[in-house]
């Protein structure tokens, strides 16, 4: 045992001493940006439009740092203290006319008077203000504290509570016995008390007269009251209300603490517990009455989904769960639309709302066998791409009708839609322009691995690509439309700050240079973006780093992306840099690493991105196993020296790999993994397996714990102990299944003070060392 544990030392010695005499050293890299530099972050436009305020930190300080450059002179400079103390930390709201702005910062609301540049503080308490925007006729600024609205009179100065939310019920006049109603009755014979008491009645009557109005009291149980909003009228307010089902909290242990006891932190619940129940409301001021929106009678709203076959039949007595987005306002006012989701996320439909009465008329519906979703339409509660346009008859959305999300009008009264867009890309962020004329969007038309801003005629048609840099191109107009401000990268080039004018063919100006010496000094590889057939037939997209023919050592290596619904196979700067840093360190000893966009990965339409329904494990994992063959077959690699490593959902897909197909790698690196699927959270589990309670065999078939028998390679597992996303939970179950099954080639790194995404190099270095450490091992 003595003699096999110095052979352990010795061997680790020399690979990492070989691993650190090569260009990039590994314990650089995984420091991150403090290697690479800090790029600029939190873009947006000074509001009157003549400077960027952007946070940077180029010297590598604590944190980041504000600041400012203006549209003339291109040079970055700091932002004073003193002038910070009245600067929005986010673009700050507008009024219709462009003559002033809100915001709130610290929880105090500040208004700016554009024409004057004076900011006047609205606010000043202890209790929090939040989401203030303005009032349709612009003479109040609205806001939210403690679950209720208010109102800021502009003018006067005066503050009005518009809303009075109460928990719990409405108190009810107490019942009282025969006896105790006879004795109530008997002090009638009191002149004096009789004639206190209409004394009384009265004055009560005339301080209702001269007291001024109040909201009505508005009981809400048990219930939460949020997307609080002021009809344009001034007459109405709508709100929604979720009641949760008191779902049991997991908890996750943290042993590393300042007091020396552990301490239990408190997470998310599991899948099938998070079933909230929501309502969508109006309140009449000027009646003193509410009521509840009916979504009852939206075709689809009574179906019973057959999971299986995606079958519908309807049962009139049973109401499917749903929330609503919105309202979302004409210009004129007078119009209002909804967004309503059902909570299984299989339908959506967007209707027109009569506050009046509540009513609804269905304008679109959505439905989906798998779960709606896509750009411009999200998961549940993401802010649709919604609104209406200039004739106030007719709104946009986007959908993914043609299995990819474009952008569409339909006129209200006729219900005709009509497609703006269309092709095999997705558009982003689409918006009119200020006059009306023209969209701004954000689109992957050249490649899907690329982004680009485009404009285009209101009515459709050419569109024109305004941005001419590679890669990835985020673009914020400013306030007046005449300049963009773009964050851009590449696959090799982290992000940088430019200014553009708004012109045809006008030049990008680069204004910061956010990397280090040290980070330019390496020869970043350009990966190749290629792609490869896989078994049903379809063409994967993936990126491609190999060596040098004189360095190739024979051996592959399979990167796989988390979070599922995410793109890596593309033209930009990665979220997953420093895997990017270490494909390059493992290229320079001789390895070739693919990059897969795997089914179920973002950026290629709906059918890519419901390809892993029920079945996590299935396409999303033999588009591994085909990427693996490609690389044996076309890059001629020794099929018995594969490795495949990734992190959440990535660790998840190494796991199923090296259960479930157990004679393709030899070795497999599963970070921060889910190990049983009915463990994780409910929004993502139950949009993609829906609940164990309902279709427990899609559960079982994509949790790694029930394949766990067909384990050969050497498995490495490394996991944060307070990572409250995917719990240590997960780990721990695996590593007892694996214990009773006798399994002898695997080991588990635990990283105590680490969460779902590790904060400290130390530990960083130490889970990649381990990584590099098994593909040395057992690859070459």
């Amino acid at each position: 045992m003595n003699k096999f544990l110095t052979l352990l030392v010795v061997l680790n010695v020399a690979l990492l001493g070989n691993l650190q005499a090569q260009d990039l050293d590994l314990e650089n890299i995984m420091t991150g940006y403090h290697w690479v530099g800090h790029s600029p972050n939190s873009v947006r436009w000074s509001v009157d439009g003549t400077s960027i305020l952007f946070n940077w930190n180029p010297q590598d300080n604590e944190s980041d740092s504000l600041y400012r450059v203006g549209v003339l002179d291109h040079q970055p400079r700091p932002v004073s203290r003193q002038e910070r103390q009245y600067l929005a930390r986010q673009s700050p709201e507008l009024n219709q006319s462009k003559t002033k702005a809100v915001y709130e910062k610290y929880g105090d609301l500040f208004l700016i008077d554009l024409s004057s540049s004076v900011t006047t503080q609205i606010t000043n308490t202890l209790t929090a203000s939040s989401n203030p925007y303005f009032s349709y006729k612009e003479d109040k600024v609205l806001y939210i504290e403690e679950q209720n609205l208010f109102s800021w009179n502009i003018a006067t100065g005066q503050t009005s509570q518009l809303t009075q939310f109460s928990k719990g019920e409405k108190p009810s006049k107490s019942k009282i016995s025969s006896s105790d109603d006879w004795l109530k009755k008997d002090q009638s014979i009191f002149q004096v008390l009789s004639e206190r008491a209409r004394k009384d009645s009265l004055q009560k009557k005339r301080l209702e007269r001269i007291r001024p109005k109040r909201p009505l009291q508005i009981y809400i149980g048990k219930q939460s009251a949020s997307f609080i909003r002021l009809s344009p009228d001034d007459q109405y307010v709508t709100y929604r209300l979720s009641k949760d089902q008191d779902p049991p909290n997991t908890q996750v242990m943290d042993y590393v603490t300042e007091s020396g006891y552990a301490k239990p932190l408190s997470a998310r619940p599991k899948v099938g517990n998070a079933n909230a129940e929501y309502s969508f409301n109006i309140y009449d001021i000027k009646e003193d009455t509410t009521f509840q929106v009916d979504l009852s009678g939206l075709e689809g709203m009574h179906d019973i989904i057959n999971l299986h076959d995606g079958s519908r039949t309807e049962d009139r007595t049973i109401n499917r769960n749903a929330l609503v987005n919105g309202p979302f306002y004409s210009d004129d006012g007078k119009q209002a639309i909804i967004e309503v989701r059902a909570l299984d996320n299989k339908d959506r439909w967007i209707c027109l709302l009569r506050l009046s009465t509540g009513e609804v008329e269905l304008l679109n519906r959505q439905s989906e066998v798998a779960w709606i979703h896509g750009p411009g339409i999200g998961y549940l509660f993401s802010t649709p791409a919604l609104g209406w346009m200039p004739d106030n008859k007719t709104i946009w959305y986007q959908s993914e009708a043609t299995g990819y999300s474009h952008l569409y009008t339909l006129n209200i009264h006729t219900k005709k839609s009509k497609a703006l867009t269309s092709g095999n890309f997705e558009i982003y962020n689409p918006a009119l322009s200020l006059d009306k004329s023209l969209w701004y969007f954000t689109s992957n038309e050249t490649h899907p691995g690329e982004r680009h801003f485009y404009k285009m005629k209101q009515a459709g048609g050419k569109r024109i690509q305004v941005t001419s840099l590679p890669g990835r191109n985020d673009v914020l107009l400013s306030p007046d439309e005449k300049n963009l401000a773009i964050l851009n990268s590449t696959a090799i080039q982290p992000w940088e700050l430019y200014l553009m004018n708004n012109e045809d063919n006008a030049i990008p100006i680069r204004i910061t240079d956010s990397q280090t010496d040290a980070f330019k000094k390496y020869s970043w590889r350009t990966p190749e973006y290629i792609s490869f057939t896989a078994q049903d037939g379809e063409q994967v997209p993936a990126r491609l780093y190999q060596p040098q023919t004189s360095k190739k050592n024979g051996a592959g290596i399979v990167f796989v992306h988390g979070a599922g619904y995410l793109q890596n196979a593309h033209k930009w700067w990665s979220s997953y840099y420093r895997e990017y840093m270490f494909h390059n360190l493992l290229v320079d000893q001789g390895y070739t690493v693919i990059d897969i966009d795997y089914r179920g990965s973002a950026g290629y339409g709906r059918a890519w991105r419901t390809g892993i329904y029920q079945f996590m494990g299935g396409k999303d994992l033999s588009d591994q196993i085909d990427g693996a063959k490609y690389l044996v077959e076309q890059h001629q690699l020794d099929p018995s020296r594969l490795g495949i490593y990734g992190g959440s959902y990535g660790g998840f897909i190494t796991l199923m790999a090296m259960f479930t197909e157990p004679d393709v790698f030899a070795a497999g690196a599963a970070l921060r993994s889910v190990t049983d699927w009915a463990h994780y959270n409910h929004p993502y589990t139950s949009n993609i397996l829906n609940q164990p309670k309902s279709d427990s065999l899609a559960f079982i078939k994509s949790s790694p714990i029930y394949h766990a028998q067909g384990l050969k390679g050497s498995l490495l597992m490394l996991h944060g102990m307070v990572d409250r996303n995917v719990q240590f939970q997960d780990v721990v179950r695996l590593s007892q299944r694996l214990i009773e099954l006798k399994k002898e080639n695997w080991e588990l790194a635990v990283y105590p003070m680490e969460g779902h995404g590790f904060r400290e190099p130390s530990s960083w270095y130490d889970e990649y060392r381990r990584i590099y450490l098994l593909f040395e091992q057992h690859l070459k």
